[in-house]
């Protein structure tokens, strides 16, 4: 069952291809904002802390998210999860490895989607103009100047997460701009690697 990152910018197609390996393979994908919200209405201990620093507008320390994360290693069937958005920093990455190795679970593989930036900004405008020429709603996440603050915090505080996965040799690249069906062949691909070596 293999533990996999997604690493990649806003609209790199993340959301994308972690849905079709849910419904693929049976793999359980941890969004840490769908995980936010769940427990915010859970009730639980944990449920009544996010809900209290959520509720005061400020941001959830490392320490509940991971929190989360371990309630759902714990629980969760399926075969091998999908870390999305998270982890988005070094010492978040640091947390995850402690917390897997706590936990008997490894990381099989980091796949990054790599993107050219301009064709990003140029893909979030064409969806844009789709929306106000079918006289629809434009999404606040498809202007591309809030897209581009979106990008720059993403290479300010993820980026580093490369160099750090790439030394540790879990890092695979994937082109992110290639068609959907490629992409999901290319992280297939990864995947069956992944699960070669931990056998071996």
């Amino acid at each position: 069952m293999p533990n996999i990152i997604l690493l990649g910018p806003p609209g790199a197609g993340k959301g994308t291809q972690a849905a079709r390996l849910v419904a693929e393979r049976g793999m359980v994908q941890l969004s840490t904002g769908d995980m936010l919200r769940e427990a915010k209405t859970s009730g639980t201990e944990m449920g009544r802390r996010v809900a209290e620093v959520m509720d005061r507008g400020e941001l959830v320390t490392d320490e509940i998210v991971i929190g989360l994360i371990e309630e759902k290693l714990a629980t969760a069937g399926g075969n091998g999860f999908i870390f999305d958005g998270f982890p988005r920093t070094l010492p978040q990455a640091d947390a995850l490895g402690e917390l897997l190795a706590r936990t008997g679970q490894r990381l099989d593989a980091v796949i990054q989607l790599v993107v050219d930036d301009a064709a990003l900004i140029s893909r979030i405008e064409g969806r844009a103009a789709e929306a106000l020429a079918a006289g629809k709603p434009v999404r606040a996440d498809d202007n591309a100047a809030v897209f581009a603050d979106r990008l720059r915090a993403y290479y300010k505080s993820t980026s580093p997460l490369i160099g750090y996965y790439y030394a540790l040799g879990d890092l695979f690249t994937v082109d992110g701009l290639a068609p959907i069906e490629s992409v999901a062949k290319s992280i297939a691909n990864v995947l069956d690697q992944a699960a070669e070596a931990s056998v071996g």
